[in-house]
């Protein structure tokens, strides 16, 4: 997904000469703690509401164009490119640019939070192994096929290694439900299972058991 299939085309932007009041009602109106500043129709940065509440409401926004957070993103970059700068910066929105510097549009917080909740199949329904490998140890393709040999694949694989310990940390998630014969693979393969969540066959056949028991007992 690219950026510019996230942009929000109807935000409004402040100008140079613009009031600083003028530009904290917009916040206020909009709830965002951000906005973007043009000067001459031109991208000139961003102002956050926390320095404009240190200011004097009723100078201009060029007064405060020292503080301006210099942060953008083109329209043909990647969405995880705005997730990190957002995250970075810890940004309520980010401006979309051309080669320009004419602003396309924003990129709401909010609505990158919703598109990478589906981009990393939360809609999906499935099951969630987290696994701990060695750097050295780690394989997609083993991984997958220990999935596959269980009727199963793949639907999303997320990794990340830790600082301290250097080991691998995989995420995956299962378009199946029931994943305790998923485990057991992993665990026979000597792959340490930190977390799962997901449906046990113990669960399902407690489940039949009682059902078994309430039967009977409305005999």
């Amino acid at each position: 997904m690219l950026a510019s299939q996230l942009i929000n085309s109807g935000f409004p932007a402040v100008n140079l000469l613009d009031k600083l009041s003028f530009a904290l009602q917009l916040m206020d109106e909009y709830d965002v703690q951000h906005l973007p500043v043009l000067s001459e129709e031109k991208y000139a940065g961003i102002i956050s509401k926390d320095d404009l509440l240190d200011g004097n409401e009723n100078s201009i926004v060029a007064t405060v164009e020292n503080i301006f957070q210099r942060i953008s993103v083109k329209g043909e970059e990647h969405f995880l490119t705005a997730l990190k700068l957002i995250s970075e910066n810890e940004l309520s929105l980010l401006p979309v640019i051309n080669d320009q510097l004419e602003i396309s549009g924003v990129i709401l917080a909010k609505d990158l939070l919703h598109s990478l909740s589906r981009y990393v199949g939360n809609d999906d329904r499935g099951g969630i192994i987290v696994l701990e490998t060695e750097k050295r140890n780690f394989s997609v393709g083993e991984i997958s096929r220990l999935v596959e040999t269980n009727d199963a694949y793949i639907t999303q694989l997320n990794t990340y290694t830790e600082g301290d310990t250097g080991m691998v940390v995989v995420t995956i998630k299962i378009n199946k439900i029931e994943i305790s014969d998923i485990i057991a693979t992993f665990q026979r393969y000597e792959y340490i299972v930190r977390y799962y969540f997901g449906e046990e066959d113990y669960a399902n056949e407690l489940k039949e058991n009682y059902n078994h028991l309430i039967s009977y007992l409305n005999m």
